[in-house]
């Protein structure tokens, strides 16, 4: 119960009873690492003076949900380029070549973050007169390293049209058994990643945010972390601007005024 509180006070993950095997099984590798007996010396190792300190990283990485696919819920990057993109363009038609900033505000291994900038390129090379930037954040060091690195295996990248493949994805020249691909320098350029925990209370991100995508990870906080989680990233969008959530999510139930435009999209009034 005191490491399921902890979790929750970190990350703001619910922890069950029932998914005490799956932690346990996951900080294995740390309780070895450690030349600790058991788990719940481990536990014990924790709450010790300095313990926290020093195993939070660790923590996170074992305890975080990593699931993320290239084009996840494609209805999405279909509206952003139809919609949201000639709506925030029109707003600041008075720019010359305006900056679009977007922010996969989970973005996991950059599954998501990648395949923004995929159809943002894409867009930009048919005529649309405007930049962009991608800012990939996750809590979890692991998955941010391998978004950093951008290099995936050839089974991740399949949901990738054969289209946006042979643009922005270099394969290996010796694949192996384990065929590898790495996306392009020029894709690479335009997103960056840092760390950062949505449980925190503010937010080392711009304010003036176009886009953010933040989708299938509410579904894990308590109701009341999901508001204050909203009502932060809301702090960061410029008016007019999206915030997209999973299609199993919702604002029903909330305070927060947003207008929906399309399912999971909604826009800061």
């Amino acid at each position: 119960m005191r490491l399921s509180n902890l979790i929750g006070e970190e990350v703001g993950i619910k922890l069950p009873p029932s998914k005490r095997l799956m932690v346990e099984g996951r900080l294995r590798k740390r309780v070895r690492a450690l030349g600790l007996p058991s788990f719940t010396a481990y536990c014990t190792h924790l709450f010790k003076r300095d313990g926290l300190k020093s195993e939070r990283p660790h923590l996170i990485n074992a305890v975080t949900t990593n699931k993320t696919d290239f084009f996840r819920e494609p209805e999405h990057f279909t509206y952003l380029t139809r919609a949201m993109v000639p709506q925030l363009l029109e707003a600041r038609r008075a720019e010359r070549n305006p900056l679009l900033k977007l922010w996969s505000a989970a973005s996991s291994t950059g599954a998501e973050a990648y395949t923004l900038a995929m159809v943002l390129a894409d867009a930009t090379a048919s005529g649309a007169d405007f930049r962009f930037a991608i800012l990939g954040t996750d809590i979890s060091t692991t998955v941010l390293a391998q978004g950093q690195r951008a290099v995936y295996s050839a089974e991740t990248i399949a949901p990738v049209p054969a289209e946006q493949q042979s643009r922005y994805v270099m394969r290996s020249r010796n694949p192996g058994l384990r065929p590898e691909v790495r996306i392009v320098p020029e894709l690479r350029r335009l997103v960056r990643f840092a760390q950062l925990n949505l449980m925190d209370r503010t937010y080392p991100v711009d304010r003036d945010v176009d886009v953010i995508f933040l989708r299938n990870v509410l579904i894990y906080f308590e109701k009341s972390d999901q508001e204050a989680v909203i009502r932060r990233l809301i702090d960061h969008l410029r008016p007019g601007g999206y915030l997209v959530l999973g299609h199993s999510e919702s604002m029903i139930g909330t305070s927060i005024t947003m207008r929906q435009v399309a399912p999971a999209v909604f826009q800061k009034v």
